[in-house]
């Protein structure tokens, strides 16, 4: 008798950049649908970078956030709406107290499906706020995971984590951005 084996569930891969990979990281592993979330480095012009090159603004890497989801459970613009109300979308030089170019908040689209559903919610926002969006929407390149150490950094350092997303400043800002609307 032969065992039939299951097929593995239907996965999607996102990509976004939004500051500080620690706190994207968090949002987005709490949300049903989503099966993993690496941080990481992806946009740059070196092969393998290392957090103290991209951190030192040396290749041109965004520190960013690689998801994994189950589309039937979580919709790609589900992800969006969870990206864009955990960023700044109108800092063009980062995110909350990072500021560098490997701060900036980047949607890394994966098809063009990804990309047309990135522009047309980046056209709504633009829309409902009636103030230019600095967030670039670009086409995925290679990720590359990021140090252990700063992979589920919520869940290994809760006092650490708690402690510079409040000294960042994030939460109060992400509150007045969004109770306008």
């Amino acid at each position: 008798m032969q065992t039939v084996k299951p097929n593995p569930p239907l996965t999607e891969i996102a990509i976004f950049a939004g500051g500080c990979f620690w706190c994207v990281e968090k949002i987005f592993e709490d949300l049903p649908g989503v099966i993993s979330v690496v941080s990481g480095y992806i946009g740059g012009h070196t092969t393998c970078p290392s957090y103290e090159q991209v951190h030192k603004e040396k290749t041109g890497h965004k520190e960013a956030i690689q998801v994994t989801f189950n589309p039937v459970k979580i919709t790609y613009i589900q992800l969006l709406n969870a990206f864009w109300l955990n960023i700044d979308p109108f800092d063009p030089n980062g995110q909350f107290c990072d500021k560098g170019d490997s701060y900036k908040a980047v949607i890394f689209y994966t098809n063009q499906t990804q990309k047309q559903m990135a522009e047309a919610s980046k056209k709504n926002l633009k829309a409902r706020f009636n103030e230019p969006i600095n967030v670039e929407i670009r086409e995925a390149s290679t990720f590359y995971p990021a140090e252990d150490y700063h992979q589920k950094y919520a869940k290994k350092n809760p006092i650490r984590y708690k402690f510079y997303r409040y000294c960042s400043k994030r939460d109060k800002r992400l509150t007045e951005i969004w109770k306008k609307k």
